[in-house]
């Protein structure tokens, strides 16, 4: 688990890139949201999980630039560029990424996880 909140999305990708969807989820907090699908609208619990695997499903690493981070005690902002592009299952070629705007909180244990994960944060 990232010890900082600049390693969260190193970790991410990390995670992502094992095709460990257990791990990819242990980076957000219980109460979590990830800002998903056309309509652009939180998810937590099962539905983020579900949100999570349908990007993972498509079995293409992600890269992760991260851009800024700007820390205020237990809770930071991250600025990151992502990127998904390949070759999908289905064999057309697939074109995903953007600037997420993601906001981090420090836990009780000292690792840091997604509180809200906006992976289309400028749109």
């Amino acid at each position: 688990m990232p010890q900082a909140a600049a390693d969260v999305p190193a970790a991410f990708a990390a995670a992502f890139n094992t095709g460990d969807l257990d791990a990819v989820q242990e980076l957000y907090e219980s109460q979590g949201v990830l800002v998903a699908g056309d309509a652009r609208r939180p998810v937590a619990g099962h539905e983020l999980r579900e949100a999570l695997a349908e990007h993972m499903s498509l079995g293409l690493p992600i890269s992760v630039t991260p851009r800024r981070v700007v820390e205020n005690g237990d809770l930071a902002l991250l600025l990151v560029d992502w990127r998904i592009a390949g070759t999908g299952p289905d064999g057309h070629q697939v074109e995903l990424g953007g600037t997420a705007t993601d906001v981090v909180r420090r836990g009780a244990d000292g690792a840091w996880r997604y509180l809200i994960d906006n992976p289309f944060g400028t749109t």
